[in-house]
């Protein structure tokens, strides 16, 4: 099943000729500029007297086209009052009546039910719009004048078939009210039925598009060309012009016709067919059996006569949609090959009691079925839905699954037996429960045919062999099912199943390293190489040194010097033991350990350079990374470091055996900043001493403050520069201070961010 979008109008904007018309005011902004969703539409009416109507507007959309427009909410309906070629000068904005219509409602459009056959999933909408006249006010008087009442929408589905440039072409549903028609209050025709939403392709056409006329007049139908109505313009000023997807007001008559794309097609005959479509002028079926798959549209007239004498003509144009229609009735068979066309083969190997599975679809189309075998010459039959035979024995049989026999909904699928004698597989082994080795598998298998053709071996672990009789090594133990299948000439095949507990001990115990010279402290993994093993053996090592572990592959740390004997047993959950000593497997040298002091301990840019005192224990060798670019093989160097920061010193010693040890430490050199306040100064012009300034190493400091207070708590200066002095006077411009004690406290910040507060006493004696 799929779905068929019925309009997928993508109607692309474009450059358009300078508008003809000056719009005066914009109606209203569009909510949806995306024009594709009408795919039909008609307007009838129903005259109530004293010049007063009732219209019913019906507009059609597919409900499964995506990103579409909704029904208009209102619709935009104009009248027009002119005849003939007096319409040709009227313009947009002439229009006698304008009307905004609220929508009634939205209905689904039933699918059409073919018998026997699945359409694909169409999906068509209508929205019906019904307004009366003396509702807005309005009376259409008779002045020997039509009233064209009229609504455009655009744009048409692109992939339409049988007209040119769908895409740019909208549709318009109108109708005119003849002078006739107004002296007789004549209400016009309207259709019973809304099309089919889907055609099947190769089924015959039966479609009744008769309309009821309230007055009992004659109605004689056609095929007529749809209606052209707006354009592709989806941008304002346009949209609402005559060439934009939504003219409001709908535009006057005449009104343009669709281009056909002749000579395929034309109005009269919009879509092909073998016998092709037709319309009867006298009842409205449409006939015909179309045979090419897509979208076409189609325009129904229906003319009404009074006496000879023409009242109204209801125009209405919808979107036949030809698709490819799956069968509902098949007869199906779960068979074990499809040899031809509803043709299944169903193979047995030594059972002679088949039960058929019917797979047969649609089953509720599906009325009755029988099934027919021919047992030798004897008809056997059954009218179960999967029924049992029993067969006579060995051969070929035929039959026959029949549905609906005599039906357009039936169907026969053939059904071929193919019966063979039976074959049986089985296997032996044998290997020894205790010491891993090779297991011995041994094929019984039997059969009624001829030859047993190929074996195919799974021995559970993840290897196979196609041998009769293979020998396999396991490498892991457990309860391990094996399983045999055998086929023979016949092509016939059995399975046997057999669980084997294979839970051995290794038959060789082997672990690596097979032998290790190292330094203490050393962590050493075992990797325990031996197989079958798993964590149900029970796993015992003794590392030489006192240390155990029960893990299958261990790590341990040897922390002393000297030979290590290793030790290992192994014991299979059924109690069989093997044991193995690795004599001298691990030997320990003694290593040296590294050790070293740092002078000073907190060096700084004003004393980088540090002396390092070796304070390792049985080294020969030194060897040290001071962090930078600089190294050295003293045993106790010394090093100036030409920047400040943090740097790793790395000692690396020797044991005279070539063991080594590494030892790290962090050496900070870290930038100093000195600031010394003196206690006095004499601001008396002899150019000795003159000034109060602090003293020091300032480089890297910031948010430098430096304020002086008298002795009344008074500030009389105050400075952000280290080399800014104080001169005496109240803030270097003022009067003399007097001679005495003054308060100074300096706040700054170190090249790390690290706050410092300084605080002293500056007497002042001129």
């Amino acid at each position: 099943m799929y779905k068929m979008t019925l309009i997928t109008f993508d109607v692309m904007k474009r450059s358009w000729p300078a508008v003809l018309l000056a719009f005066f005011f914009l109606p209203f902004l569009p909510q949806n500029l995306d024009a594709r969703h009408i795919i039909g539409g008609v307007i009838t009416y129903e005259c109530l007297g004293n010049g007063d109507y009732e219209f019913v507007l019906k507009v059609y959309r597919d409900c499964n086209c995506e990103n579409c427009a909704d029904f208009d909410t209102p619709a935009r309906i104009a009248i027009y009052r002119c005849n003939g070629n007096s319409c040709a000068s009227v313009n947009q904005f002439q229009a006698d009546y304008r009307l905004d219509v609220p929508i009634d409602g939205i209905t689904n459009v039933t699918a059409p039910d073919y018998p026997c056959l699945i359409p694909p999933d169409v999906c068509v909408q209508e929205g019906t719009y019904t307004f009366r006249l003396s509702n807005y006010g309005i009376r259409l008087d008779n002045v020997g004048i039509s009233y064209h009442v009229s609504y455009q929408r655009c744009c048409r589905n692109q992939t339409i078939n049988n007209i040119i440039g769908p895409d740019n072409v909208g549709a318009t549903y109108t109708i005119d009210i003849t002078p006739t028609a107004q002296d007789s209050c004549n209400s016009s025709p309207v259709f019973d039925n809304f099309p089919p939403t889907v055609i099947c392709a190769g089924a015959a056409l039966e479609f009744d598009h008769s309309a009821t006329d309230p007055d009992g007049d004659q109605l004689v139908y056609e095929f007529c060309p749809p209606l052209t109505g707006g354009g592709p313009i989806l941008s304002q000023p346009a949209y609402t012009s005559c060439q934009g997807a939504q003219p409001t007001p709908p535009c006057p008559p005449p009104y343009g016709n669709v281009s056909f794309i002749v000579p395929t097609y034309t109005s009269k005959a919009p879509m092909g067919g073998d016998p092709v479509i037709a319309i009867d002028p006298n009842t409205g079926m449409i006939t015909g059996t179309p045979d090419v798959l897509g979208q076409f549209v189609v325009g129904v007239c229906v003319s009404e006569y009074r006496n000879g004498v023409l009242l109204s003509r209801v125009f209405r144009d919808f979107q036949f949609n030809v698709a490819s229609c799956d069968p509902t009735v098949i007869a199906d068979v779960k068979e074990d090959a499809v040899v031809g066309d509803q043709e299944f083969l169903i193979n047995s190997c030594g059972d002679f009691e088949i039960t058929f599975e019917n797979e047969s679809f649609q089953r509720r189309f599906i009325d009755f079925f029988e099934w027919r075998f021919d047992f030798n010459g004897q008809t056997v039959t059954s009218n179960e839905w999967s029924p049992t035979f029993t067969f006579p024995g060995v051969g070929d049989y035929n039959g026959e699954l029949i549905l609906n026999p005599g039906t357009d909904c039936g169907d026969t699928a053939k059904i071929f037996v193919n019966l063979f004698p039976s074959i049986e597989a089985e296997f032996s082994y044998q290997y020894d429960t205790c010491v891993a080795g090779e297991v011995t598998f041994t094929d019984l298998s039997t059969t009624g045919a001829q030859d047993i053709v190929s074996w195919n071996w799974n021995f559970g672990d993840g290897n196979n062999s196609t041998r009769q009789n293979p020998l396999h090594q396991y490498r892991s133990p457990g309860d391990i099912p094996v399983s045999l299948t055998v086929r023979d000439n016949n092509q016939c095949e059995d399975t046997f199943v057999d669980p084997i507990s294979y839970f051995p001990v290794p038959a060789l115990i082997v672990v690596a390293p097979s032998s290790f010279t190292g330094c203490v402290p050393a962590d050493i993994f075992f990797n325990n190489l031996s197989f079958p093993i798993d964590s149900t053996y029970g796993i015992e090592w003794n590392f030489g040194d006192g240390g155990t572990s029960g893990d299958i592959s261990p790590t341990h740390t040897y922390e002393d010097p000297g030979n290590f004997t290793v030790d290992v047993k192994i014991t299979s959950p059924i109690g069989c033991t093997t044991d193995t000593t690795f004599n001298g497997l691990i030997s320990m040298q003694e290593s040296p350990k590294a050790d070293f002091t740092i002078f000073p301990e907190n060096p700084s840019s004003i004393i980088p350079r540090v002396e390092i005192t070796d304070r390792s224990e049985r080294a020969t060798r030194w060897f040290y990374d001071f962090g930078n670019t600089f190294n050295t093989f003293e045993r106790n160097p010394s090093y100036s470091y030409p920047d400040t920061g943090r740097y790793t010193l790395t000692q690396i010693v020797t044991h005279p055996n070539g063991c080594m040890d590494t030892l790290s430490k962090l050496i900070d050199i870290q930038p100093e900043v000195r600031f010394f306040l003196p206690n006095a100064f004499t601001p008396n012009g002899d150019s000795v001493n003159d000034v109060y300034r602090g003293v020091g190493i300032m480089e890297g400091s910031t948010d430098f403050v430096m304020t002086i207070w008298n002795r009344w708590g008074e500030l009389v200066f105050e400075a952000d520069d280290p080399n800014e002095s104080w001169n005496g006077r109240k803030f270097n411009s003022g009067q003399d201070a007097p001679n005495g004690v003054y308060v100074v406290q300096v706040n700054y910040k170190g090249p790390r961010g690290e706050k410092i507060e300084l605080k002293g006493f500056a007497t002042l004696i001129r």
